[in-house]
């Protein structure tokens, strides 16, 4: 397996690692992957969520092991010639047991459909995108969904917004791209309860990106669009793309950039420094958006 693939920052490109359960094809962006490992006996924890194998300690380092076949309904019963998926996002370590791992697919946001409502109903859908591959349809899962599911506690930390107490109402106009209907509630949600009212979304970087450039055609960038918050993974259009049109583009490239994103690791932060976002944050820390809004742009008068 090639495992050496480069992607440039803000071409618009992925690599989906493809692997299979039950006999379905399903993907996990690379970005995500921390490494691939043979099954491995793994430790039970009692009362444990019925998706949670055990833990496992590779290198001396506690992971907990999720079966990625319970948590789509399937059943798995040949444990012994599966593999572990160890990944890292919302700076969590977890592994997920899979039934095999095919190869590295390297293509572009601008190929995965988003799933309708048929197969990715709002607030209970696992699967985030659908490529065609080959012979057969690639679905990328959306793994933040089944660990949120699974550990409720890992979702947005709302707490931290409830925490700041009252605040006063803040009407600057504030674009939001995510592709996560979950999500875009509970971003909303914290932002109006930090007093962020005004608030745009859209549901991944292209249409994002045709938002700005019809607010810029009419000149009204400053009356739409004060600051955008924008996730990374996003069928279309990603994050990094949509980050280097603004910074590319007069008349927008002022605009300040916030990656809310569970892909904050070490090389995804240099992509986006690199890019010129403003700050990166990882998506469990919505208080952490709110201070870095309340700096970019929460004193700005807006009338």
């Amino acid at each position: 397996m090639d495992t050496n693939i480069l992607l440039e920052s803000g071409t618009n490109e992925l690599e989906v690692l493809e692997f299979v359960i039950n006999g379905n094809h399903y993907g996990i962006n690379v970005e995500k992957v921390r490494e691939i490992l043979t099954y491995q006996d793994v430790t039970p924890i009692p009362n444990s969520h019925p998706c949670i194998e055990g833990i496992f300690m590779p290198r001396g380092e506690i992971i907990t092991v999720i079966d990625l076949f319970r948590a789509l309904g399937f059943s798995n019963e040949f444990k012994k010639n599966n593999f572990f998926i160890v990944t890292n996002f919302n700076n969590l370590n977890i592994a997920f047991d899979v039934q095999t791992v095919l190869g590295i697919n390297r293509v572009s946001w601008s190929d995965v459909v988003k799933p309708d409502s048929t197969v990715s109903a709002p607030g209970s859908g696992v699967a985030t995108g659908i490529i065609k591959n080959r012979d057969n349809l690639l679905i990328i899962l959306d793994f933040e969904r089944i660990v949120e599911e699974i550990c409720p506690e890992t979702s947005l930390k709302m707490s931290q917004v409830k925490a700041l107490g009252e605040r006063e109402r803040n009407e600057i106009p504030i674009l939001i791209a995510e592709d996560s209907n979950m999500l875009c509630k509970l971003i909303k949600d914290a932002l109006n309860m930090a007093g962020y009212t005004k608030l745009t979304i859209k549901n991944n970087g292209q249409e994002a990106w045709d938002y700005l450039c019809e607010l810029k055609k009419n000149n009204g960038v400053e009356y739409g669009a004060k600051c955008v918050i924008t996730d990374i993974e996003m069928p279309q259009m990603d994050g990094h793309r949509l980050i280097k049109l603004i910074r590319d583009t007069e008349g927008l490239k002022h605009l300040p950039v916030v990656i809310f994103s569970s892909l904050i690791n070490e090389d995804m932060k240099r992509k986006g420094d690199l890019l010129g976002a403003d700050d990166q944050i990882s998506k469990p820390e919505i208080g952490k958006l709110v201070s870095i809004l309340d700096k970019l742009v929460g004193s700005q008068i807006y009338g």
